[in-house]
C-alpha cells in the first residue's frame, strides 16, 4: 500500500482507503457524505491545455478595456487594473488591495502554478518548487473571485445605462470566457497532481511508522494541504511535525480554531453596523449630489424596473453576511460545547457558508467598476465612501472566520458505532 492510497475526509476526519473509480464517479465519505475525490487520474496534457487557454484569456481580460461609456460627446473607459488604481487614488487603499488580490493576483497565481506543474509532470519530472506552488494554488482558490467579479461588472453596467451609453469592449467578453474557463480549471484537484508526482517516481510506500499506526490503530494525522496521511509523531518540545511530502505544518485540529473563529466573528459583527448605515458610494452629477448606502442601492434597482438585480444585491450584500454571522456563530457555539446535535446538518451548513462567503464581495466590485467608469468631470463623477471599507472588512473577516473553523470539531464528540478510523 502507498501513502497516497490513504485519504482523510476534510470535513469529519474519517480515514478511507482510495479505490479506483470510473470517470465522472465520486467517492464520498462514509460518515458525512463529503466528496473525497473524483474518478480517473488527471490527464496532464488536458490540464495544461485548459490552464494555458485560461491564462491567455486572463491576460486579455486584464489588459483590454471592459466597456466604454459615452455621455454628451465625452468618453470614459477602464481596464480592471486601471479601476484598482483609481480606487487607490480615491483613498480606498485597503479596498483596492482586496480587489486586486481577489481578481488579479490570486487567479494569476492559480493559473500560473497549475500550468507550470502540469507541464513539468507531463515532461516526466517533478518541477522544482512544485510543493510550494500547489500549496499556493489551494490558498488562491479560497480567495479568487472571478465569477463574482463578472456578475458585479454586469450589475454595474446595467446601472450605468440610465446615465450614459454603454459600448461593450473586448475585456468584457474576455471576462465572460475567463469565468467559464476558471470553473473548468477549478475542477482540477491539486492533490491529484501530488499523487501523479508520487507515481512518476518510485512511489511512496507506507513507512514503518505509518504501517504500524494503521495496523495497530494508533493516532494518525492528515496534511490539510496535500492530503498525505502520516503517523502522528506528537509534539516534541517546541518542534512541530511537518508533512513528509509538501513540508506543511501538521496538526490534528486547527490550533485554537473556535477562539479564532469567535474573534473574527465579533469583529465582523461590529463592522456590519457601519457597513449598512454609512454611505458606500457618492454620485455627483448634473442632477445633484447623492450618497448611496447598500439599502438605497437596492431601492434604486427596484424603483427603476430591475427587481431581479435588487434581489441579487439585497441577498448578496445584506442577507448573506447576516446569515454567515449567524451560521458561523451557531457552528462555533455548538463545537465549543461539544454538542451532539445534528452533526450532518451542521456539516452541510458549514459547506454552504464556505460556498457563499465570497459572493458578499459583489457590492464592492460594483462600486469599483462604477467609480472607474463614471468619470465625466462636471457632468458626472462617482467616488467611494467609508461604508465601502467597512463592508469589505466584514466580507473578509467572515471569510477568514469560516476558514479558521475546523469542521472536524463537529464530529469529534460523536462516537462512531461502525468502528471507522478517525484522523
Amino acid at each position: 500500500m502507498y501513502r497516497y492510497d490513504l485519504i482523510s475526509c476534510h470535513d469529519c476526519g474519517v480515514l478511507h482507503r482510495r479505490r479506483p473509480l470510473a470517470s465522472r464517479d465520486k467517492a464520498r465519505c462514509v460518515r458525512c457524505r463529503s466528496v473525497l475525490y473524483r474518478g480517473a487520474d488527471p490527464d496532464l496534457g488536458r490540464i495544461a491545455a485548459i490552464t494555458l487557454g485560461a491564462l491567455m484569456i486572463f491576460l486579455i481580460a486584464q489588459l483590454t478595456p471592459i466597456v466604454r461609456l459615452e455621455m454628451n460627446g465625452n468618453m470614459s473607459t477602464s481596464t480592471l487594473p486601471g479601476a484598482v488604481a483609481i480606487m487607490w487614488g480615491q483613498g480606498m487603499r485597503v479596498v483596492s488591495m482586496c480587489v486586486a488580490l481577489f481578481t488579479i493576483v490570486f487567479p494569476a497565481i492559480e493559473l500560473g502554478a497549475v500550468l507550470y506543474v502540469a507541464l513539468g509532470l507531463r515532461a516526466g519530472r517533478q518541477p522544482p518548487g512544485m510543493h510550494l506552488l500547489l500549496r499556493a494554488v489551494r490558498k488562491a482558490r479560497e480567495w479568487g473571485m472571478t465569477e463574482v467579479l463578472m456578475i458585479g461588472i454586469l450589475i454595474g453596467l446595467i446601472k450605468m445605462t440610465s446615465m450614459s451609453k454603454v459600448v461593450i469592449q473586448p475585456g468584457l467578453l474576455a471576462f465572460g470566457a475567463l469565468t467559464l474557463m476558471m470553473a473548468v480549471e477549478a475542477s482540477i484537484d491539486p492533490r491529484l497532481l501530488w499523487n501523479a508526482a508520487d507515481r512518476l517516481g518510485a512511489g511512496q510506500p507506507l513507512a514503518p511508522p505509518e504501517r504500524d499506526a494503521l495496523e495497530h490503530k494508533k493516532p494518525m494525522v492528515a496534511c490539510h494541504a496535500c492530503g498525505l496521511v502520516l503517523a502522528d509523531a506528537g509534539q516534541h518540545g517546541q518542534r512541530a511535525q511537518h508533512c513528509a511530502r509538501c513540508g506543511c505544518k501538521l496538526h490534528r485540529r486547527k490550533p485554537d480554531s473556535v477562539k479564532r473563529t469567535w474573534a473574527y466573528l465579533i469583529a465582523a459583527a461590529i463592522l456590519y453596523i457601519p457597513a449598512n448605515l454609512l454611505p458606500v458610494l457618492n454620485t455627483d452629477s448634473l442632477y445633484g449630489n447623492k450618497d448611496d448606502t447598500i439599502i438605497s442601492g437596492v431601492v434604486y434597482f427596484w424603483d427603476t424596473g430591475a427587481p431581479e438585480l435588487a434581489v441579487i444585491i439585497f441577498v448578496a450584500s445584506i442577507v448573506v453576511p447576516m446569515l454567515k454571522l449567524a451560521a458561523l456563530s451557531l457552528l462555533a457555539w455548538t463545537a465549543q460545547r461539544r454538542s451532539h446535535w445534528r452533526p450532518m446538518q451542521r456539516t452541510v451548513l458549514y459547506r454552504m457558508v464556505e460556498f457563499i462567503g465570497r459572493w458578499s464581495m459583489l457590492d464592492i466590485f460594483v462600486i469599483t467598476v462604477s467609480v472607474a467608469l463614471v468619470r465625466f468631470d462636471a457632468m458626472a463623477m462617482m467616488t467611494p465612501r467609508p461604508g465601502a471599507l467597512a463592508f469589505c472588512a466584514v466580507v473578509v473577516l467572515t471569510m477568514i472566520a469560516a476558514l479558521e473553523f475546523d469542521p472536524r470539531l463537529i464530529w469529534d464528540p460523536i462516537k462512531d458505532k461502525n468502528g471507522v478510523r478517525h484522523v
